[in-house]
């Protein structure tokens, strides 16, 4: 079967203002206050959480990896406790896998997300059981953009991992999908939408109404 594969976070949906939410918690309980700002540093967001933390220590001029050690599960437990509160599902998001669906492809998820995690959101938004397979940060020993994770959920969709595609935002995608050696399509409605063309995908992907289309020129 060939499958199509989709990231989690800036791709399926936006997540940036629950994570920047659980970001902002831990920087209250250093004493700081918010130093990220919703929508302005959503890019920063979806880079994940020891990103987010890294970034606004460096903003504070107050870097320390042992900071960011200490505080990355306080993120987690706050982001696990509001994970739904002002994300949501991309427009078309939902209507692109059910007509992938109906077109004979598996379909899966390949997040770098903790695996709890991305499972309780997509319980949340109610799509978990519209997915054949989901893999996670956490899944196998190693993540994206090592390949294993992508093939993994090709396999556990029912597919060849040969004969998938990748939908994603950003190089860790692309680079992913380049390592096992099959197409990526990078979306451009995410916040760093306009930095996908330079990392030269098989195709852009401008609303999601146009993937059943792409897929099939890319993987038949």
């Amino acid at each position: 079967m060939r499958t199509v594969i989709f990231d989690l976070d800036g791709t399926l949906a936006d997540t940036s203002g629950d994570l920047i939410a659980a970001a902002n918690a831990c920087f209250r309980q250093m004493g700081q206050g918010d130093v990220l700002v919703p929508g302005t540093d959503a890019g920063i967001a979806l880079r994940g959480g020891k990103m987010m933390l890294t970034r606004g220590l460096e903003r504070l001029g107050a870097f320390d990896p042992a900071l960011i050690e200490r505080y990355y599960p306080v993120l987690l437990d706050a982001y696990s406790e509001a994970i739904d509160t002002h994300t949501f599902l991309y427009p078309g998001a939902m209507e692109a896998v059910d007509a992938l669906k109906a077109d004979g492809y598996g379909v899966g998820i390949c997040t770098n997300k903790p695996a709890a995690l991305a499972d309780l959101l997509l319980t949340r938004l109610g799509i978990l059981d519209r997915f054949d397979s989901m893999v996670g940060a956490d899944t196998l020993p190693v993540r994206k953009p090592d390949p294993e994770p992508l093939r993994e959920a090709a396999r556990r969709a029912g597919g060849d991992p040969a004969r998938c595609v990748l939908i994603g935002d950003s190089d860790t995608d692309r680079n992913t999908a380049r390592a096992a050696g099959v197409p990526s399509v990078l979306v451009t409605f995410g916040p760093s939408g306009a930095d996908m063309a330079a990392l030269q995908p098989e195709a852009l992907l401008h609303q999601f109404s146009d993937l059943p289309a792409i897929v099939s020129d890319l993987i038949g």
